[in-house]
């Protein structure tokens, strides 16, 4: 897992330094703006979880390389997480974790006819905020209390895949974004070992774009 980090760190630092590159040189890039609605889970072994709803806002450029393809990176503020059900033999109740994070992704657009196109790429994340509300049969522990974004795994990779409509400087689309690394690490409870929560991110973007350029 550490290497899937790396390599997908990596590709998304070269693709940003090569766009900021090219970018200066090249008159048909495009700059924009984008927000949309979450609908954000996690992905979990030993609980079940519902769905909950966020947000995403921020920045994206587009670098044309042919008619038919381009390189578009963004940066961007989105919400994650996800209510998520526990039982086990020391208590059960239900948390939910809303989390933020700025998020980088970098993706090859794919442009299938002039209006309609596909994308996906790799995208790494740095969590700014987690925050969780508990519900549980006992109060031995106190989760808002004593869980903060120190006790989540700061950085996140993943992949993301997608869809858009392109009409004139407007774009509306849709993309599934699936984290690759652990949302949370190891916590120590009434001699118990836990990963809380022991899930990876998964996330169903709506957007709308507008270009400004």
């Amino acid at each position: 897992m550490k290497n899937s980090i790396a390599i997908i760190s990596i590709s998304v630092l070269l693709c940003v330094s090569y766009l900021s590159v090219n970018a200066q040189d090249n008159n048909s890039m495009r700059m924009g703006i984008k927000a949309g609605v979450n609908l954000s889970n996690m992905t979990t072994k030993d609980a079940s979880n519902d769905m909950i709803t966020g947000f995403n806002v921020g920045l994206f450029g587009k670098l044309p390389i042919t008619n038919f393809i381009a390189i578009q990176p963004e940066f961007y503020l989105t919400t994650k997480g996800s209510a998520v059900s526990y039982n086990s033999l020391l208590m059960n109740g239900t948390a939910r974790f809303n989390l933020t994070y700025l998020e980088i992704p970098v993706l090859c657009v794919v442009n299938i006819t002039e209006n309609f196109n596909v994308h996906a790429g790799p995208y790494v994340a740095y969590m700014l905020n987690g925050k969780v509300k508990n519900e549980s049969n006992i109060t031995l522990f106190d989760f808002e209390e004593n869980i903060d974004a120190n006790d989540y795994n700061r950085i996140e990779a993943g992949i993301a895949v997608g869809a858009g409509i392109d009409i004139g400087g407007i774009s509306v689309g849709a993309r599934y974004n699936l984290g690759l690394t652990k949302v949370g690490k190891e916590q120590t409870i009434l001699g118990a070992t836990y990963t809380i929560p022991n899930a990876t991110n998964s996330v169903l973007n709506l957007y709308v774009s507008l270009s400004l350029n």
